[in-house]
């Protein structure tokens, strides 16, 4: 097995027939574990940032400081669900089910994988479950 990656050029000149081969999962191994170090990297930053965030006796101060608080505990509980997103990608690149859409079982498409690696779902796949989110929210008001 070659521990040489191909390009992204060379990911999408390969044929229809080739999805989801050796060098591919290769590729999309690589791609999915640098995204989930350097998001490792930005959540520790940011929890260095709030423990390092002096206090204020100033009541402007104090409000501010907790409104950014407030902001970057949102930041860092999106960028910790896109965390476990890519290790259940790496998952199923373990199982031989990445780039096979969970609903449908066709191939979810390498250029919607080169955008969002994380991407369980097909195109068709995932606008009919944004349809379905979108009606239940209509419903619910």
């Amino acid at each position: 097995m070659s521990t040489t990656l191909i390009s992204q050029e060379q990911l999408l000149a390969q044929p229809a027939d080739d999805y989801m081969n050796d060098a591919q999962q290769q590729f999309f191994r690589a791609l999915l574990l640098q995204q989930r170090s350097e998001l490792q990297a930005r959540i520790a930053e940011e929890f260095e940032a709030l423990r390092e965030r002096e206090t204020s006796s100033d009541p402007a101060d104090i409000g501010s400081a907790e409104e950014q608080r407030q902001w970057q505990l949102r930041l860092l509980e999106r960028e910790k669900k896109l965390l476990d997103k890519i290790d259940e990608a790496l998952d199923r690149l373990a199982r031989g089910e990445y780039g096979w859409c969970i609903e449908t079982g066709e191939p979810i498409g390498l250029k919607r994988l080169l955008l969002r690696p994380t991407a369980s779902l097909c195109i068709e796949a995932k606008e009919r479950q944004e349809q379905r989110e979108k009606h239940l929210r209509n419903t619910e008001q």
